[in-house]
């Protein structure tokens, strides 16, 4: 089970950080991901923790930063600078057993 916390509303070129607490069967896996889907588009990856490595997609790179703790069980999303372009539902994702597990995501919305 994935868990996600931290979303809200926030201005234009604010900061939000998004946590996410993974239980159950999918404690403590190697890949974990931030998905999110803006209004009236396709769900999309903003960033991917796997092993020591971390990436985050272009877009959103300089501004977001993924990480995990020590014990696997928590990931988090650092959103600097936001732009209203950055309003979505934000969905935290572990890979288990070759396929993508889904939260039931937090919503982010960013005024202009």
């Amino acid at each position: 089970q994935l868990q996600a916390y931290g979303g809200g509303l926030v201005q234009s070129g604010g900061s939000l950080n998004l946590s996410c607490v993974a239980s159950g069967d999918i404690v403590s896996l190697d890949t974990m991901a931030w998905y999110r889907q803006r209004p009236g588009a396709q769900r999309e990856l903003v960033a991917i923790a796997s092993g020591g490595s971390t990436h985050v997609e272009d877009l959103m790179k300089g501004r977001f930063a993924i990480t995990r703790d020590k014990a696997r069980t928590t990931a988090s999303l650092r959103m600097n600078s936001l732009d209203p372009e950055d309003t979505a539902i934000y969905y935290c994702a572990a890979l288990y057993m070759g396929r993508w597990k889904f939260g039931q995501g937090t919503q982010v919305t960013v005024s202009s």
